[in-house]
């Protein structure tokens, strides 16, 4: 078994600049149409990236010159180490019974008329509530995307937990890769690899881990079971970890024995798309451009039809977020982006394989934060 690397020091990692980021929020607030006299954030994710707070409950209100955390009687003392020592200065409300009168009281004393809110995080019933609530009275509308635009570009602290997320991949899989040729059930390795992750990092993976043996691989999303992994598998494992609320993402395709005609030909063709593909990566370059260099090579290789995702997407604080590299997507990649490319081909009563790295996107093309060779070999 190979030795399993050391947790990363967070200490070492270089830090972020939460307290910053306030800033460029309300810039983009005043460049919305309408201008926005202030925001309600409400989406958990980005209130950390905003503040560094890791708890489940909370709610932000954001005008040009003062801001609001709230949250309740859990988090009292969490809330003032996590956003003093991320630098944040903003007011802290902790209440368990009164959040929606603090949130009005600052209403009032803002004399705040119409509020934005995030709608790709409210529900309709949640909208309702504000509107009865603590925002009676105020208009509320709708934006998108506004803290998400600004996570797009990751600085070199994020990038640090991006790499050091990605570390505990490639070793948690160096530590487990050999039982593939063992015998073992597609579930038990599942359960070895997530050990071996949550050996190196608390926070564990970043989604639930993917391991796909033989006519399973042919469903990308299928989920570990009892089925036992055999001479003549293809078997496809898309697995991550989290560092500092940070996610990585990985897909290794391994073979088990020597390959078919078939299997070698599948695995040659996504090989060679993922390479291309990430030979596209650049800044300047528009993701759906990345997408189409993967799609076409396996569309001349015949199976442009058993190629069923996009090629990629982002991450960062979330395991999926923007921007999408599909065929549909209109987003051009930045000095800074980090998105995954993982092109794949799923052959239903046969198998499936797909081969991903994530990437950081530079001036001149990329560097993966992974680095788990691409042997299909045990």
């Amino acid at each position: 078994m190979t030795d399993l690397l050391l947790p990363p020091d967070l200490a070492a990692l270089p830090p972020m600049d939460i307290g910053a980021r306030i800033h460029r929020l309300r810039s983009a607030m005043v460049a919305h149409e309408p201008v926005l006299q202030a925001l309600v954030v409400s989406s958990l994710t980005n209130i950390r990236y905003l503040t560094g707070f890791t708890g489940s409950a909370a709610v932000l209100l954001i005008t040009d010159h003062d801001w609001l955390f709230v949250s309740d009687g859990r988090y009292g003392e969490q809330a003032e180490q996590q956003l003093r020592g991320a630098g944040v200065d903003c007011r802290i409300e902790i209440s368990t019974y009164e959040q929606k009168d603090l949130l009005a009281g600052f209403i009032v004393n803002h004399g705040l008329v119409a509020i934005g809110f995030e709608a790709d995080h409210v529900t309709v019933s949640q909208l309702a509530g504000f509107a009865s609530g603590a925002f009676e009275g105020v208009e509320m509308l709708a934006t998108s995307g506004l803290v998400e635009k600004l996570r797009l570009v990751k600085d070199a602290g994020e990038i640090a937990r991006l790499q050091a997320a990605a570390s505990v991949a490639d070793a948690a899989l160096a530590s487990v890769r050999h039982r593939l040729g063992e015998g073992i059930r597609e579930a038990d390795f599942a359960l070895e690899l997530d050990f071996a992750i949550r050996r190196l990092t608390p926070s564990g993976n970043s989604f639930e881990t993917i391991v796909a043996a033989g006519e399973n691989g042919a469903k990308p999303h299928a989920r570990p079971g009892d089925r036992p992994v055999q001479e003549g598998d293809l078997v496809v494992v898309d697995f991550g970890s989290i560092v500092d609320g940070y996610c990585s993402d990985m897909t290794r395709t391994v073979m088990v024995g020597e390959p078919t005609p078939e299997q070698a030909r599948m695995l040659a063709v996504v090989l060679e798309a993922q390479r291309a593909g990430v030979e596209a990566v650049k800044a300047g370059v528009e993701a759906k451009a990345i997408d189409a260099v993967c799609r076409d090579i396996i569309i001349e290789a015949g199976w442009g039809d058993a190629f069923s995702h996009s090629t990629g997407h982002g991450v960062g604080l979330d395991i999926h977020e923007a921007p999408r590299v599909s065929k549909l997507s209109d987003t051009t990649v930045e000095t800074g982006f980090v998105i995954t490319v993982e092109p794949g081909v799923y052959l239903p009563g046969h198998g499936g394989v797909r081969i991903e790295d994530t990437v950081v996107v530079t001036d001149e093309g990329c560097w993966a934060l992974n680095n788990t060779s691409k042997s299909t070999s045990i």
